[in-house]
């Protein structure tokens, strides 16, 4: 039994110092947060064939969330960053219900699949713009993002002339507020796209190159690695994410708002993958840690409306959440609790022997 404990208390150890170890706690904790004020928080009924509950909103509202925070994670492992991702949320919505709104038929499935096909493409060369700017170029990330940024909002606006566009196709609707086999349709093209990503970039070696470009860029070119393909390659899929989060955001409310859809969004982005455990100097990353840390955010926001917290200090108690995650994340409080661990466990180990 004696022989045991050591193997225990080590198991205990890596799982204390896993990177997704606070998160996940976090995350949990929120839940009976919201348990304790709402009793039936957890409970998941059945309407008509589909799934509605408190967790089922919560995985649909943080859908658009997790797929921008899916393409800053790449965009990240590769030294990189991307603010442009709200700004082509704006973008993919207001040209997709623009040209639903402008055509013969706006309840057609056709006119949806040309709308949806022309805002993804367009968010495709979003993408490619700012992986030119900064893989062929050699502009700064930050930079380079910042300016479609800018300017993106401004796009936005001139394709919707200013106003808010509605839309009244029930075809667009589920892209945002359908349901497909019982799921809202958002959780499933999400869910969709997490795998994809997971399995190129952890079955395949894309995510050895993507890591290595991250680590070192000089070395990996030496190496015989494409550094800039890789480069030009995430900041594309970055691009597509944040148009599916688009479609998803003015789908779901059928209208597109060019001053309000996607806002502050790169923020939660990048939050989420920083949550996650995602280094932002580059290197290794964690898809994973990037989905605990997408729902962390969409459950805070949750938790500010279930516990009854004031408005005005909402972003107070979200920034205090994430703060406290990222403080037992840092390598320096990972070190102590390392050290404090190395301290406590001679001494377990002898007060068993006794």
């Amino acid at each position: 039994m004696s022989g045991a404990q050591p193997g225990g208390q080590g198991l205990a150890s890596r799982a204390l110092h896993s990177r997704l170890f606070w998160p996940v706690v976090t995350l949990l904790a929120l839940f009976a947060l919201n348990v304790i004020v709402s009793p039936s928080f957890l409970a998941i009924r059945v309407h008509d064939g589909h799934l509605f509950g408190s967790l089922i909103d919560i995985l649909r509202n943080g859908a658009p969330t997790l797929l921008v925070a899916l393409g800053m994670t790449v965009v990240i492992a590769t030294r990189g960053i991307d603010l442009s991702v709200g700004a082509v949320v704006a973008i993919a919505g207001a040209l997709a219900c623009t040209i639903i709104a402008d055509s013969p038929d706006p309840g057609s499935v056709a006119s949806v699949v040309t709308a949806v096909a022309i805002a993804l493409g367009f968010s495709l060369l979003l993408g490619a713009w700012n992986g030119l700017l900064v893989a062929a170029l050699g502009i700064q990330p930050i930079i380079a993002t910042l300016i479609l940024m800018t300017a993106g909002r401004g796009i936005a606006m001139l394709i919707t002339e200013g106003q808010i566009i509605t839309v009244s196709s029930p075809a667009y609707k589920v892209i945002g507020g359908g349901y497909w086999l019982g799921l809202p349709a958002s959780i499933i093209i999400a869910g969709g796209m997490f795998l994809v990503a997971a399995l190129l970039t952890r079955r395949t070696a894309l995510g050895l190159l993507i890591e290595s470009v991250g680590i070192n860029p000089a070395a990996s070119r030496l190496a015989g690695v494409r550094a800039r393909s890789i480069t030009w390659t995430v900041y594309v899929f970055s691009g597509l994410c944040a148009g599916v989060a688009g479609l998803m955001i003015s789908s779901n409310v059928t209208a597109a708002d060019a001053n309000n859809a996607g806002l502050w969004i790169e923020m939660d982005a990048i939050l989420a993958v920083v949550i996650g455990g995602t280094s932002l100097m580059g290197g290794r990353y964690s898809l994973t840690g990037t989905l605990v840390g997408a729902f962390i955010i969409q459950t805070l926001t949750t938790t500010v409306y279930t516990v009854g917290i004031a408005p005005e200090i909402t972003l107070v108690f979200k920034a205090l959440v994430v703060i406290a995650v990222c403080l037992l994340q840092s390598p320096a409080m990972r070190e102590r609790m390392r050290r404090r661990t190395r301290i406590t466990t001679p001494a377990t180990a002898k007060a068993v022997a006794s």
